[in-house]
């Protein structure tokens, strides 16, 4: 459990940097692998030279990824694929609230890694893919003190250009990493149960910061 966690916390350490610093080139005009190395290096740049949020400034780090992530991530994607084949059950009102709180839940569980941006470096691995590609996995290895970690994106390709969808951690896929427990949640509990769970996970966090 708690490797799937530190796994997690990583991940959303890679989603939530990509998101910080919005690139001023437009998304649709860059390749993938592009916008993730130029986006990954200024939001590391960024949080090094942001006292805040190396402190653990929790409210800018929130209104820096409310204002900065959601151009480049499909949450509603994300939280779908996550939450799996009870998605289509869920009323749109179910829907809206899922993604809200599993919104939540990543932000402010693992905000706090952001912390630890210190001397590393993005280094983009090669990307396989053809030009008509609607969706792409750019691999990625974040280098500094210490082992290299791997960190790589699933992106599919809209009308707004590239989103991401999915982040991988060593071998981990972060939605795959919540979909067990989230139909463990749904089987017992129901949809309801599932918002309930989150939303009290996310009271808890807020409770403590």
């Amino acid at each position: 459990m708690k490797k799937r966690q530190f796994l997690a916390r990583l991940a959303a350490t890679g989603l939530v940097s990509l998101g910080l610093l919005q690139s001023p080139v437009r998304a649709e005009v860059q390749t993938p692998d592009a916008l993730v190395k130029q986006v990954s290096t200024e939001v590391i740049d960024s949080v090094k030279a942001d006292k805040a949020i190396q402190a653990g400034d929790l409210k800018k780090i929130m209104a820096l990824v409310d204002a900065k992530v959601l151009p480049h991530v499909n949450f509603q994607r994300m939280t779908a694929s996550a939450v799996g084949r009870y998605w289509r059950q869920a009323s749109p009102e179910q829907q809206q609230k899922l993604q809200a709180e599993f919104k939540t839940l990543l932000v402010r569980t693992y905000s706090g890694a952001l912390t630890q941006v210190r001397d590393q470096v993005v280094e983009l691995r090669p990307l396989r893919s053809k030009p008509e590609d609607t969706e792409v996995v750019v691999r990625t290895e974040v280098k500094g003190r210490g082992d290299a970690i791997q960190l790589d994106y699933r992106l599919e390709k809209t009308s707004d250009g590239w989103k991401i969808y999915d982040v991988n951690v060593l071998g981990v896929w972060l939605v795959e990493n919540y979909r067990n427990s989230f139909a463990q949640e749904i089987s017992a509990n129901g949809i309801d149960g599932l918002i309930a769970k989150l939303a009290e996970r996310n009271k808890a966090a807020a409770a403590k910061s």
